[in-house]
Parts: C-alpha cells; sequence; structure tokens
C-alpha cells in the first residue's frame, strides 16, 4: 500500500525543512520527484539525495507567488516525468514575525496570503488536469496549528493557515472522484531555521501544552504526507491532522 512506484510529486519548498524530509520519503517509497524551491541549488541538492532511491528527480527554481513560476514548475514535471499524481503545497511564511493588528497593512496581508494561500490555488489547477488524466491525485496541503488555535499578533498568518484548512474541505469536495485533498497542521517541529534560534527556554515553554513532550521532527510531517499520498488513504479526503504531539489548546 506504500509503493508509489512510478507516481510522481511536486513538492514546494523542497529545499530544506518539511518539504525536503517528503521528497526523500517519497522517493524512498518509489515516487518520481520534482523539488521545487525558491533557490535552484537547494531544490537539485534535494533532487539529488532522492536521485540514491533510484527515482527520477529534478530541482527547479520556484517563488509560489510568481504565477509564471508555478507554470515552469508544472511544466517542468510534466516535461520530465509525463505527468503529475501528487502535489505538496508546502510552501509558507509569516509566522516568524509578530505583526499587532492596528499597524497591518493590506499589502503586508497581501504579501503573506499570496504565499501561503493563493499559491495553493494556482499551482493546484495547473496539476489536477494530469491527476484526472490517470484517475490517481493526491494534493497535500501543509496548515499550520496557527490555523486553529490562537497567539497574540498572529492574527495574518494564523487565518492564511485557517484559510488553508477551510479550502482544503472545499477543494476535497470540487476535486472528486480522482482526487484526494487533505491537510497537515504541524506543531513545533524542529527544522533548522527553528534549530537556529531555539534556547532551553523557548522549548520548555512550547512544551508545555504538549502532552507527548517533545518537539516534532521534519519526518513525523513526511510520514503523514507519505500516508496522504499513497493508497493506504484512498478513502480520506478533506481532512485536516493534526501532527503536533497531543497539543491541542494554545500556541503561547
Amino acid at each position: 500500500m506504500l509503493d508509489l512506484k512510478g507516481k510522481t510529486a511536486v513538492i514546494t519548498g523542497a529545499g530544506n525543512g518539511i518539504g525536503k524530509a517528503a521528497a526523500l520519503i517519497l522517493a524512498q517509497h518509489g515516487t518520481n520527484v520534482v523539488c521545487g524551491d525558491l533557490h535552484k541549488e537547494t531544490a537539485e541538492k534535494t533532487a539529488e539525495e532522492a536521485r540514491k532511491f533510484g527515482v527520477k528527480a529534478i530541482g527547479v527554481a520556484c517563488d509560489v507567488t510568481n504565477e509564471k513560476d508555478l507554470e515552469n514548475l508544472a511544466a517542468e514535471a510534466v516535461k520530465n516525468m509525463e505527468g503529475i499524481n501528487i502535489l505538496v503545497n508546502n510552501t509558507g511564511g509569516g509566522g516568524g514575525g509578530r505583526e499587532k493588528f492596528d499597524t497591518l497593512t493590506l499589502d503586508y496581508i497581501e504579501k503573506i496570503y499570496r504565499l501561503n494561500v493563493f499559491s495553493i490555488y494556482k499551482l493546484s489547477q495547473l496539476c489536477i488536469p494530469y491527476m484526472n488524466k490517470d484517475k490517481y491525485g493526491s494534493i497535500i496541503n501543509i496548515s499550520s496549528m496557527a490555523g486553529q488555535m490562537t497567539s497574540h499578533n498572529m492574527s495574518v498568518y494564523g487565518s492564511s493557515k485557517a484559510a488553508i484548512n477551510q479550502l482544503t474541505k472545499y477543494m476535497a469536495v470540487d476535486l472528486g472522484p480522482y482526487i484526494r485533498v487533505n491537510a497537515i497542521a504541524p506543531g513545533a517541529i524542529k527544522t533548522d531555521a527553528l534549530k537556529s534560534v531555539l534556547t532551553d527556554e523557548m522549548e520548555k515553554k512550547m512544551l508545555v501544552n504538549t502532552p507527548l513532550k517533545v518537539l516534532g521532527e521534519t519526518e513525523d510531517i513526511a510520514n503523514t504526507i507519505l500516508y496522504f499520498a499513497s493508497p493506504m488513504s484512498k478513502w480520506v479526503s478533506g481532512q485536516v491532522i493534526a501532527v503536533n504531539g497531543g497539543g491541542t489548546q494554545s500556541l503561547e
């Protein structure tokens, strides 16, 4: 049920963190991978590692806020892999900053929504014809616990992730029967970015409302992506799964 040999996945933000872990675990299970990332060199580095599993893999420079870049990413996938079956909308941002509500600008709000939400609309639209053609499609949107819970001065990021959650449900209704759409809401994950700023005090605070008392690893999210990509989840669509060590109460 985890054999994805012959399938092709497009992953955004594949140069590091969750996106890289997703690309590698999918490749390990036979998936050809198209690694999109803002920086071509990091995308190609992930692709190089993926090829060690005997699959086809390419790295493509892609700014997901640029419509032409998204079109090129899908085109490169079709050109090199002859189809698209799995899409991991992983790229996102805006969660690291704390913006006071009364000083927010419309330009900033649009910037975050273009990155986190609008890119999902466009890239999914580009991929769904090939999924329908093969009668096998899985779209996996990476959300956040910030879309389900609250924290001070995170209204733009949090609401954009809440939008992803609801968008996932609407996409599931609109895109069946051959395409499944699900989302993952990660908790605190030990990405390189987090590790670079994480202090013992910060980690203790993060773990207060985490019953399992450990931070997540990128592989924890990648394993869930693998589940959604594979036939193991063939009757699962429109779901938002929290992968967060059991933390469900507060982000603070």
